[in-house]
């Protein structure tokens, strides 16, 4: 499209190079960051942003156009009706949807029941679309897909095919796969796009009180480019948090509060915020903590081999 309206088509290729792949990504960029890539001049860069201009519509629209295109966004099922209730249909698209919880709260639990759900047809509560999963933890286990798979009546080989899986080894390279992922979003349709855990390697990237103002720019940036990611591909974006022990004088009588780390960058960027927490044995509790849309809701559910599932009484 950008070449019709007069960009040459090496020009092009240098945006695709720089990780914009896609007209709306260049019209949402901002100048600034299209002025660093190497080969494109400022008189480019203009022309380049009006004609981008031209094809996304940038301005005002009536909040009924808006209702309206709210009503077609797509719900993925958790895989349990309970959770679902409270969600109001399941895990949105378009949007970052956090989870924090302590260990063995079943976070990649539910990471892993996503990458087969959003694979299901639209009508048994699916995104039919296809799920990406960056690992920074290195608790990915293709395994558990098959046996989620066989509770939904999905052929296991063609669910693994359908799920592009990268390891992260640090924070930088975490955010190159971000452009890694855009190129690919752009060639197939993906429903889902998993981060397990995003804050992991920035615990350990970054240590000490003197790096955490670098730590926070880097996790912000990275959190703006899932946001970008969800608002360019319609993709539903889950990442998961570690949780850290706030000690301070009330402890003594309560306990240790958990929060989740990644401070107020982490809350903002997040649409959807919800903490797990260990019930009795397979039991846990997931508790909606920040939505624009959800009441403060919590609901029950099990993990059982088939995934995440409602509770049997």
């Amino acid at each position: 499209h950008l070449k019709e309206l007069g960009i040459a088509s090496l020009d092009v290729k240098k945006l695709k190079d720089a990780g914009l792949c896609t007209v709306e990504s260049i019209a949402y960029a901002p100048r600034k960051d299209l002025l660093q890539i190497k080969g494109i001049s400022e008189a480019k860069v203009d022309k380049i942003m009006e004609a981008a201009s031209k094809l996304v519509p940038l301005g005002f629209t009536s909040a009924s156009q808006l209702h309206a295109q709210r009503l077609e966004i797509i719900q993925i099922t958790s895989g349990s009706s309970e959770l679902d209730k409270i969600l109001e249909g399941g895990i949105e698209t378009g949007s970052i949807t956090e989870i924090y919880g302590e260990f063995r709260s079943g976070k990649t639990q539910l990471c892993h029941t996503l990458c087969v759900t959003c694979q299901l047809p639209l009508d048994q509560g699916g995104g039919e679309g296809k799920a990406m999963y960056i690992d920074a933890e290195g608790t990915f286990r293709p395994q558990r897909l098959l046996q989620i798979a066989e509770r939904f009546g999905l052929n296991g080989a063609d669910v693994l095919e359908n799920v592009a899986y990268a390891r992260a080894y640090n924070t930088d390279h975490q955010s190159r796969l971000l452009l890694e992922a855009a190129s690919m979003m752009v060639e197939t349709r993906f429903a889902l796009m998993i981060v397990d855990s995003a804050t992991a390697l920035y615990r350990t990237d970054f240590t000490g009180r003197g790096e955490l103002s670098a730590r926070q720019m880097h996790l912000a940036k990275f959190l703006r480019s899932l946001q970008k990611l969800a608002d360019e591909f319609g993709v539903a974006v889950v990442i998961t948090n570690q949780v850290v022990a706030q000690v301070d004088g009330s402890a003594i009588f309560a306990g240790p509060q958990i929060k989740p780390i990644g401070g107020n960058i982490m809350a903002h960027a997040s649409t959807t915020r919800l903490a797990l927490r260990k019930g009795r044995a397979e039991e846990r509790i997931c508790k909606v903590i920040s939505s624009p849309c959800l009441a403060e809701a919590e609901a029950r559910f099990q993990i059982s081999p088939g995934g995440v599932s409602d509770v049997k009484d």
